[in-house]
């Protein structure tokens, strides 16, 4: 009787010290962003130029007002916007608007643009051939393989006079919308980190400015053809500020909107990048 009455009271405590440890659990899943009176502001972003202008540009601003900047790098276009969505972050800088959409349509998450920041203009670039003009039939062209940045692609290969589309204006193009390809070209579909780490191997390849420079390239003289910073694709390609919905109005947020659109902010952008990134506001 006495044993029985120790493992009722064994049980009661096990079963209490479980919903303690539940609790405690609970309580520490707030997120980066949890806590009102957090001051350290997270955020998730490409090496080139993202990271950098959070580190060089954004960061003095923000510890002038009392915040910290942690600044995590990520390679591709997929973990920076799963970890927002999961609170790993308070934000992330890397992508633009129909990238944007896209994703959410996709993968199910709910993320929001707050700011408009820059423009990064997409280009083609050599590969093994050295110019659009010697392109032979058959030719082969890496391009990123989400959908806004192929349809991005395929848009300059058609300005370039290389292909023509189906809707000469649709940001949404395949390759199964291309109507002529009188050079037969042979698209190869990566995802856009892979792209600049096949250029020995294609003939050309079409990045994005950021990959542009992580390859060593200068846009304004190393591009065949390339985006205009005052044309359509600077309004459409502006990279923006993004966070999970609901986190808009946040102090973290506000802070980083106020340093990212700041007169620092662009001096720092204009010198540095010559051309390969513009800021839009």
């Amino acid at each position: 009787m006495i044993n029985h009455r120790k493992g009722i009271v064994s049980a009661a405590l096990a079963v209490t010290t479980i919903a303690a440890l539940a609790l405690s659990g609970c309580g520490s899943s707030t997120g980066s962003s949890g806590s009102s009176d957090d001051k350290t502001i997270v955020v998730a972003a490409s090496p080139t130029p993202h990271a950098e202008i959070l580190n060089n540009a954004v960061k003095p601003l923000v510890e002038k007002d009392g915040y910290k900047l942690e600044v995590k790098e990520f390679t591709d276009y997929v973990q920076p916007n799963t970890a927002t969505e999961e609170g790993e972050v308070d934000a992330n800088y890397f992508q633009h608007k129909p990238y944007l959409d896209d994703f959410n349509k996709e993968k199910g998450t709910h993320l929001v643009s707050v700011e408009a920041v820059h423009f990064e203009p997409f280009g083609l670039y050599p590969g093994k051939t050295k110019s659009l003009d010697k392109l032979g039939d058959g030719a082969t062209v890496a391009v990123p393989n989400d959908a806004t940045n192929e349809a991005r692609a395929l848009l300059l290969l058609q300005d370039a006079g290389l292909i023509k589309l189906k809707n000469p204006e649709d940001i949404n193009s395949t390759p199964k919308d291309i109507t002529s390809n009188p050079k037969n070209l042979q698209f190869k579909e990566l995802e856009a980190a892979v792209v600049p780490t096949v250029l020995q191997d294609v003939d050309i390849a079409a990045l994005n400015g950021n990959y542009a420079i992580q390859a060593k390239f200068n846009p304004e003289k190393d591009a065949l053809t390339i985006e205009k910073a005052d044309g359509l694709a600077a309004k459409t390609y502006a990279n923006i500020l993004v966070v999970k919905e609901g986190n808009e109005d946040t102090a973290k947020t506000k802070e980083l909107k106020k340093a990212l659109v700041s007169s620092e902010v662009k001096d720092y952008i204009n010198k540095n990048y010559k051309g390969a990134v513009v800021p839009v506001f």
